[in-house]
């Protein structure tokens, strides 16, 4: 400063020096619009001629719905709002005349570009397995309007970041300047403090870094015009320059993240700080960006996203999937490369859980809504029904599959409604006899039933059974002979061709008498046939087996077998049997248990002394007396087959 003051002092007679005198003090009397107050929302900005606006808007809870946040200015740059960490709210813009910018009237929109307000807005959505952060909105801007940014709240404890920056000429107003004239000069500002007002003392207050004395060393005249000077322009006008005044805060803590260089102008002897605007913009460098914390980041549990619930209704479960992360490197739009690694690496946190509990809501229930319906038959077992149907918690009739099927009340039941009276009907008899002269027969038929019509074995009714036939004279009879035969007998095959015959009979008749003749005697007369074809059916293919074999115990069970084959028409084999319908080849046969042989000499008591006898009872005297002769054959068995060197004969 000494140095400046001798240099001023050899050139105070210069003109100009005058006008820089005037321009000094009218600076001091109305200072520049860059000295602000503070401001408890800026920080120090990294670009200059701007201040960053940042604040963080976090609630325990909320009540459901939009709830506004922050109003940020027209003109605003560098826009950076952030969810802290990742929840089920979301963030939504609109203008202040209230035009919906994302996520508006309960819409949410997809993440991705959006052009509005004079901006590029891009609105990011974590993704739901690898990302713990929230919700995100940037954009370079300015901004042509004012922006409001508000939560849509639908979980406790959100917590959402903001930042903006704005032009210092943008967010406060320069006061007006306080001058003597009418008309206040425009002078540009040379600094950023101000000290006090020129007083017309000799200097200006040295906080400027800047002191302007007269040439001589004294006071001058006011009319004194100095002559003959001597100007270094060097002197004059001091040197410019940018320089590195430090680094931006790193955009990452790990993985790799960027930082910006900041520029400053300063004088370039002293170094001392001055406004931008005394350097040159063109030779200010260019934005340069470099490494930081490279160091990976720690590893954490990446939490997935819940599975839907495993029922639809009442108590059930929900699984997750928990990996644990490690981000190597992050990328510069906003990503980061992420790879699993051991969980030993997560450090002493608990495993998150991978499975909760769960339950969307109360299951539905059975209901009875109708009482039991008449048994299905008159007499006899039935059956009777009821409605039985699936209610929701709301009173909705369900599919039967949203309840317990396991607890479904029975729709069905057996009834009995007592045994069936069971009746003879007959048939009228018939109109003539059975011969045209001599005794024959009248008949009718007889069938046993149930009164709801239902045939049963003739059989099954009680009682003796209804005459079919009864006898009838038709006249005597004079040495007549005829034919008599009997009824056909059974086809000889049950399908295919086969044949049936019946007995045929010459009888004469003589004055009621019938007396079996010489067939010749009736050769006069047509004879019937005693054979006739017969054809039940087509066979097709169809299962034959043979006649079983001799069972392989005579008690206590055995099985026997026999032979089974699928022959067609022409007794060839087949395979187009149905063999589901596949007649058993082997079967158990004597299940009846093996009685033990009786002794004459004496006899048993009781009727069960079998049971004795399986529990080797007979060895107390009491038993042997009660049941002598089961027990005698026991003792005689077990003695013969001592006898027989171990052989077991067969009971």
């Amino acid at each position: 400063m000494a140095g400046w003051c001798q240099q001023q002092q050899r050139v105070s007679s210069w003109p100009g020096l005058v006008l820089l005198r005037l321009t000094l003090a009218l600076y001091l009397l109305y200072p520049s619009s860059s000295a602000l107050p503070r401001d408890t929302q800026a920080s120090g900005s990294p670009v200059e001629g701007h201040k960053v606006v940042s604040g963080m808007f976090s609630r325990p809870v909320l009540s459901v719905g939009y709830h506004k946040i922050v109003e940020i200015p027209a003109g605003a740059n560098n826009i950076r709002i952030q969810e802290s960490v990742k929840t089920r709210n979301y963030l939504a813009l609109r203008t202040r005349s209230g035009v919906s910018i994302i996520n508006g009237n309960w819409a949410i929109d997809r993440p991705g570009l959006i052009v509005a307000v004079g901006t590029r807005l891009t609105y990011r959505r974590p993704n739901e397995i690898r990302s713990r952060t929230g919700e995100s909105i940037t954009a370079p801007g300015p901004t042509k309007e004012e922006l409001h940014l508000y939560l849509i709240y639908q979980q406790p404890g959100p917590s959402v970041y903001y930042e903006y920056s704005l032009p210092l000429h943008d967010t406060h107003t320069s006061p007006e300047p306080h001058t003597h004239s009418n008309t206040p000069p425009a002078i540009l500002p040379l600094v950023e403090t101000v000290g006090p007002t020129y007083s017309g003392s000799d200097d200006v207050n040295s906080g400027m870094g800047v002191a302007i004395n007269d040439v001589s060393g004294g006071r001058g005249h006011p009319n004194h015009v100095p002559s003959d000077p001597v100007v270094n322009p060097d002197l004059l006008a001091p040197s410019y320059g940018w320089i590195s005044s430090g680094h931006t805060a790193c955009s990452t803590s790990c993985g790799g993240g960027r930082r910006q260089v900041l520029w400053v102008c300063v004088e370039t002897e002293s170094k001392t700080t001055v406004p931008g605007d005394l350097c040159s913009h063109a030779q200010r460098p260019q934005n340069q960006e470099v490494d930081c914390n490279t160091q990976p980041c720690p590893a954490f549990w990446d939490l997935g996203e819940w599975s839907e619930c495993t029922r639809t209704c009442g108590p059930g479960s929900q699984q997750r999937q928990v990996i644990c992360r490690q981000a190597l490197r992050n990328h510069s739009n906003s990503t980061a490369t992420l790879v699993a690694v051991e969980t030993a690496q997560c450090g002493g946190h608990d495993r998150p859980e991978t499975t909760t509990s769960c339950q969307l809501k109360i299951c539905s229930e059975w209901q009875i809504l109708s009482e039991w319906s008449p048994c299905s038959v008159p007499c006899g077992v039935g059956q009777s029904s009821r409605e039985v149907v699936c209610v929701g918690n709301q009173g909705d009739v369900e599919g039967d599959d949203q309840c317990n099927l396991g607890v479904k009340p029975a729709p069905l039941q057996n009834c009995d409604m007592g045994p069936c009276a069971r009746n003879w009907f007959t048939s009228p008899w018939s109109t003539r006899c059975s011969t045209e002269c001599g005794e024959g027969s009248r008949s009718r038929s007889a069938v046993c039933l149930l009164d709801h019509v239902t045939n049963l074995p003739l059989d099954g009714c009680d009682g003796a059974r209804p005459q079919e036939v009864m006898s009838c004279d038709a006249g005597p009879c004079h040495h007549r002979l005829e034919w008599y035969t009997g009824p056909w007998g059974q086809c000889s095959a049950e399908c295919g061709n086969g044949t049936q015959t019946r007995g045929v009979a010459c009888l004469l008749h003589d004055n009621g008498r019938l007396e079996a003749v010489d067939q010749s005697n009736c050769s006069h007369l047509d004879r019937p046939m005693s054979s006739q074809s017969c054809h039940l059916k087509v066979c097709g293919v169809q299962w034959y087996a043979t006649d079983w074999s001799t069972c392989s115990r005579s008690c206590d069970g055995g099985y026997r077998v026999r032979e089974v084959c699928c022959l067609a028409d022409n007794v060839t084999p087949s395979d187009l049997c149905d063999f589901s319908a596949t007649p058993e080849s082997r079967e158990e046969c004597n299940t009846q248990p093996c009685l033990p042989e009786t002794v004459s000499s004496c006899s048993d008591q009781y009727y069960n002394c079998v049971v004795v006898v399986q529990a080797r009872l007979c060895v107390y005297s009491y038993y042997r007396t009660a049941c002598c002769s089961s027990c005698s054959v026991i003792t005689h068995t077990h003695s013969s087959r001592t006898t027989s060197a171990g052989i077991d004969f067969p009971r």
